[in-house]
This record gives C-alpha cells, structure tokens and sequence, in this order.
C-alpha cells in the first residue's frame, strides 16, 4: 500500500498521468475527426483576416457557432497553419501544458501541488475531448493570481485583460486585486492592456470589422444564453440544477447571483489575512469555482476550471483533514468528475446527474464550505505555504 502511495505522490509518474490522458483523448478524438470545436477555432482566425462574420453559422466547415472573442483568433491562429489532426493534438496538449504550469507556480509544497495535478487529471481528460480551451483558461485565472502575489502586476494584468477579452471568465482576475502591493501600477497596466489587445486584431483585419464583431460577440453571447436554460449540455450551474429540479424554467438568474455574489463578496472582510497564503489560496479556491457554477454557459468540460478550485481547496485545508472533507472530496471526484466518464454508471448519469445538472452540486457545497472556512478560520495563526 505504501508503495501505491508514494508512485502516486511522485511527480514524474504524475506528470505522467497528467499529459497521457489528455494525449489519449484527443489522439482518439482526432484520428476519428471528432474535433468539431477545433474547427470552431481555427475558422476564428480564417474569418478574421477574410473578414467575415465570427459568430454566423457555417455547417460547411462546422457545426455550431463561434462564442469566443476577436482576440481569440490570435490564441489559435499558429495551429491553423498545421494539418487539422496534428493542429489538434497541439492545441489540446498546449492547453494542459499551461494549466501545469499555472498549477506548479502555486504557493504550495512539491508534494501538494503533485496532488492538485492528479485530482485534477481526470477532469482534464474530460476537457481534452471535447478539445476545448478551459483549461488554458483556468491556467489564466490561476497565472493572474500568481502574478500579482509575485509583484508582477503588469503581466497579471495582460491575462486578466485577454482572458476577458477571449471568454469573458478572465475578468475574475480582478477578484486578487487587493493582493496587489501597487494598485495604481495594477489599473494603470490592465489601461495599457485593454487598449493594446482591443486594437490587436485590427492588425490582421481592419478596425472597423473588429469593432463590429464586438458587437456581434455580445449579440452572440446573449442569444446562447437564452438558449443554455433549455439544453441539458448548457447551464450545468446552481442555477441550471433548480431550474431542472424545481422544474422553474422562468427562474431569474438574479435571484441566485445576487445573493452568491454577496457571500463570495464576504471574503473580503478577513482584511488583515490578505497576506496569507492560506487565506489567498481559498480565495484563489472560491473564485475558479464561483466562476463555473454560477455561470448559464457552463457545460460539463467547463468543470476544469471549478476542479482546480476544488483541488487547491483541498491542499490547502488544516491537516489532518476532518472526514467531512475527505467525505466532500470524493463526492466531487464521483458526481461532478467521473459522472461523464464510462467509469460511471451510464444509467445514473442520463436519468439523474445530467438532466438535474447535479455535476454542479459537489462544487457548491465545497464553494459554501469555502466560505464558512475563510469567514472562521485564524489564517495569521498558521505558517504562510513556502514553494519549493
């Protein structure tokens, strides 16, 4: 058993773990040219120099339709110049690369970031075959937080202004603004970056079509949330799981965010802890998983960014750990990770966690848990995590 232990705790095997599945799901995904959200991303980039439309539907090239910012096209625009199957590979192991490395940059110990990494690795796979982008956005969100606690506030401000710009999650950023030992620095560089990426890709197309396609983003991003609420792939979020449970369709999403936004808001009264890793580290924790389950656009791939919440909520608990949050781990592990996995009960998973959105309720209840810890516990009495 021991020996079990200490080959899941090594880095190398780890790493392992954590690269092969997701080169797993996506080599079978692209061998067989189920890749659809590639194809989403690399005519991003062909629309944008042709000028045209980044959000209209074009069933010749794609299925779906395009929900992502002007500035994203510059994201994916090298893979587009590799064959569609090789772009694809690339573009899913560069994804899981940057969130490694976001995660190996964390205020913590080697041994509890190894652990971050492979609670998470399964989460990931799930991401990298849907081949998507999340988990370069959790990498931004978790960089953004990084950054500023390393005083490099203007590189901090780059990722906050181009995960905004990019998937509109990235503003969550400005979430570890009070982290920042120079504020002014801080506003005066997310200025600088707002202007420089908002022009950006006007150099591969002209101004007046990147003006226009903000707009029709906006337009675009309002008309897929009106259609999350009646698609069970869409709204996996708290308030996806009432709607479904209550069957209340007309729920107003106000009614939920406003008070969630008030709790998470709560956070900020531990004002002589912001220092703290521990404390930073919870906030960091709260912020990944807020931003995914309080969102209608959430779909199950989008859980990586809400798992490394989870995962670094988890590392940084007290030990030894009580069993309620052993207890709470694993009920995130089995519902909200594993459920769309062939490792779960396929029966379960269609008759109750996918048409309840119940992936979301394990992340909830530890977001609540999160809460309750940062508002009780005494982070000045504990030692501030030292990275190795």
């Amino acid at each position: 058993m021991s020996k079990f232990l200490k080959l899941f705790s090594n880095r190398i095997f780890v790493t392992i773990i954590w690269f092969g599945l997701s080169f797993f799901a996506i080599l079978k995904q692209a061998l067989h040219q189920h890749i659809n959200n590639y194809y989403i991303y690399k005519y991003t980039f062909i629309n944008l120099v042709h000028q045209v439309n980044l959000y209209a539907p074009q069933p010749k090239y794609f299925l779906d339709t395009n929900h992502y910012g002007p500035l994203f096209a510059l994201v994916i625009a090298p893979f587009t110049l590799l064959p569609d199957t090789l772009g694809s590979i690339l573009w899913v192991m560069v994804n899981a690369w940057v969130l490694y490395q976001a995660i190996l940059l964390l205020p913590l110990s080697v041994t509890q970031r190894t652990a971050v990494l492979l609670i998470c690795a399964h989460e990931l796979m799930t991401s990298s075959f849907n081949v998507q982008f999340n988990p370069m956005m959790a990498g931004i969100i978790v960089l953004s937080y990084v950054f500023i606690r390393r005083r490099q506030d203007f590189w901090a401000a780059l990722l906050i202004v181009a995960g905004t710009y990019i998937k509109l999650y990235g503003i969550v950023g400005l979430a570890f603004f009070f982290f920042s030992d120079n504020k002014l620095k801080f506003i005066l560089s997310l200025i600088f970056w707002g202007i420089v990426l908002f022009a950006l890709p006007m150099l591969f197309s002209s101004p007046s079509f990147v003006m226009q396609s903000y707009y029709d983003w906006y337009a675009s991003l309002v008309e897929k949330n009106a259609l999350n609420a009646t698609s069970t792939m869409q709204d996996i979020s708290v308030m996806g799981m009432i709607r479904r449970i209550f069957q209340y369709p007309q729920l107003s999403n106000l009614i939920v965010m406003v008070p969630a936004l008030l709790l998470f808001g709560t956070s900020y009264l531990k004002i002589h802890s912001y220092r703290q890793a521990p404390y930073q580290l919870l906030l960091l924790a709260s912020t990944l998983i807020f931003t995914v389950i309080f969102s209608t656009g959430s779909e199950s791939p989008t859980y990586i960014i809400a798992f490394v919440g989870v995962a670094i909520w988890y590392m940084n608990l007290p030990r030894p750990v009580t069993t309620l949050e052993i207890g709470l781990l694993i009920f995130a592990l089995v519902i909200t990770s594993l459920s769309p996995s062939d490792l779960f009960p396929k029966l379960i998973n269609k008759t109750y966690i996918k048409p309840y959105a119940l992936k979301a309720l394990p992340c909830f209840v530890i977001w609540l848990r999160i809460i309750y810890e940062i508002l009780t516990r005494n982070f000045n009495r504990q030692p501030v995590y030292v990275a190795q």
